[in-house]
């Protein structure tokens, strides 16, 4: 564990210190609207956004729920309620009406921003079906029957609508509040206090609402920056959901803490990742496997320059050796980094270093963070591993949550008395410290005794011809327990049959690791950050063979 200082400050004065140093750097560039924000100018929009919304009567501890795409706004507000105390409550992309209400139910959330909407989904027709109060009652004296918390409802844009503040009412109102009322309320903040709250993302159960504190966020996202060697004229393309950590920490707080230029992209959208790159020179890009993947594959690849990219994050879900050297190679990013961790450790527990050779970029997911302790323990014994032996990845440090909102059993199941958190993920550790991740402890397939790990499979299947991406899960049988599924994705073109895969395994891998049971697919269910949901595919394996 590297030994540093942790500093003891607010993400606002992580803000303040950006535009003192680099007033006049670019902090946020949208290339499509060609909006664009210097640090000075995006901080005097942060401060007016935080005094309107305290003219509002926004009060520290209040949860401000966001529901949006990466449109401008979003990483204005991440800052405006850090600065006035308030929580920012980050709200999946994907949501619908059921998940909506629960989580403004569970997080007792006193204020919602929305957008119109996001792809099918309708926010406002969905607002107004949980809070039909909004077309009848006065605004500021909003009272809802199924949200007895919920006290305002904005809209993130300048239209009006009935019962809801637009963004631009919102600055207007700044002028209320004096300077010394907003220096005043900084004053009283803590970098301990909890200034985000985040859902998981429900791949292995019902969400719940991760705490996080100014110091847990703003410790990780510098490291973040400085191992990619983040400085004042990097560009970092960011078209990974703001919603989730790799959008807000590792992306804005790494980039913020380091003066570096935020190119941000309401969606992912291959062809404007690639033009974003190259119109802006971009330094850095960050995205999931799969992102990398449909960049790599894209028609129009060729027709761009990378030349400026040297490093960025590949996160979110294991990372296929191939692709990986594909993207160092044909991307130009040699000092990409692979990062690991999950919410609830803020979010980034490993990650690669740009000095480390190309066996441990590509085959592990780094070491421990500075300040952070990571260990590998046997789940069944609680006693730690030995090196290359798999058990549970654990992590102790600044980086854990302060717990679970409302739900102390959980918080305690995941967080020890020794104050270990568990990530529910299995991996090994070698003697130099650096972690490979082997899958979830709820991924590991049992065939008859025989402990398999998707990934080994994976990885193996990915050196086949024709194979663009593929999952391996474990599907219910009635004779082993359960056989080994692969969820194979193909390149476009390639006609391919299960007999096909079976037969390039045979004789390379165990007979028992070969999969029993192969299933083409277009696509992948995925939650909206990128995370593939195995269980969706065991899912879906045991309708398809029921018999197995």
């Amino acid at each position: 564990m590297e030994k540093t200082h942790l500093r003891e400050i607010t993400l606002g004065g992580l803000l303040d210190e950006a535009v003192e140093k680099w007033p006049d750097n670019e902090a946020v560039v949208y290339v499509d609207r060609d909006f664009r924000l210097t640090y000075r100018e995006f901080g005097e929009l942060v401060d007016e956004l935080a005094m309107g919304l305290m003219a509002l009567g926004i009060k520290k501890g209040e949860k401000v729920a966001v529901w949006a795409t990466n449109v401008p706004y979003w990483v204005a507000l991440q800052f405006a309620t850090a600065k006035i105390g308030a929580i920012l409550l980050t709200v999946n992309t994907f949501y619908r009406t059921t998940e909506l209400e629960y989580l403004l139910k569970q997080s007792e959330c006193e204020n919602l921003v929305i957008i119109d909407g996001f792809r099918e989904i309708d926010y406002l027709q969905t607002t107004y079906e949980l809070i039909p109060e909004l077309r009848t009652q006065e605004r500021g004296y909003l009272k809802s029957e199924k949200f007895p918390d919920l006290k305002r409802v904005f809209f993130l844009g300048q239209e009006k609508h009935r019962g809801m503040y637009s963004m631009s009412e919102v600055v207007n109102l700044s002028s209320v509040v004096s300077d010394e009322e907003f220096e005043e309320r900084q004053a009283t903040l803590d970098p301990h206090d909890v200034v985000n709250m985040q859902y998981t993302s429900g791949t292995t159960g019902f969400p719940k609402g991760v705490q996080l504190t100014h110091y847990n966020i703003g410790n990780n996202g510098y490291w973040i920056g400085r191992n990619q060697d983040f400085q004042p004229g990097d560009r970092l393309c960011l078209p990974v959901p703001l919603f989730h950590c790799f959008g807000c920490v590792l992306g804005v707080l790494a980039a913020v803490n380091h003066g570096t230029t935020m190119v941000i992209l309401e969606g992912f959208d291959p062809l404007l990742v690639m033009a974003s790159i190259d119109q802006e020179k971009c330094t850095a890009l960050y995205g999931v496997p799969t992102m990398f993947i449909a960049i790599l594959e894209h028609k129009f690849f060729e027709k761009f320059d990378y030349s400026s990219l040297r490093t960025g994050i590949m996160a979110g879900s294991p990372c296929p050796v191939e692709v990986m050297k594909k993207v160092m190679d044909k991307m130009s990013m040699k000092d990409i980094t692979i990062c690991y961790g999950l919410t609830e450790a803020s979010p980034v527990m490993t990650q690669t270093r740009m000095e480390d050779d190309i066996v441990r970029r590509t085959e592990s997911v780094g070491r421990a963070m500075p300040e952070i302790e990571v260990a590998i323990f046997n789940p069944e014994t609680g006693e730690k591993c030995a090196h290359g032996e798999t058990g549970e990845i654990c992590c102790r440090g600044y980086n854990v949550m302060k717990g679970y909102y409302n739900n102390p059993e959980a918080s305690a199941s995941a967080v020890d008395v020794d104050g270990w958190l568990h990530s529910g993920d299995l991996g090994t550790m070698d003697e130099g410290g650096y972690v490979a991740v082997t899958g979830r402890l709820k991924d590991m397939i049992i065939r008859g005794g025989e402990n398999i790990y998707p990934r080994e499979i994976e990885e193996f299947l990915y050196t086949m011809n024709g194979i663009l991406d593929v999952q391996v899960a474990g599907v219910p049988s009635v004779k082993f327990g359960e056989q080994v599924g692969a969820f194979i994705i193909l390149k476009d073109g390639v006609e391919m049959t299960s007999q096909d895969v079976i037969d390039f395994c045979r004789g390379k891998i165990a007979r028992y690791k070969i999969p029993k049971f192969i299933t083409f697919l277009d696509a992948y269910p995925m939650t909206a950050s990128g995370k593939i949901q195995k269980y969706k595919l065991r899912d879906m394996a045991q309708e398809l063979y029921p018999d197995a």
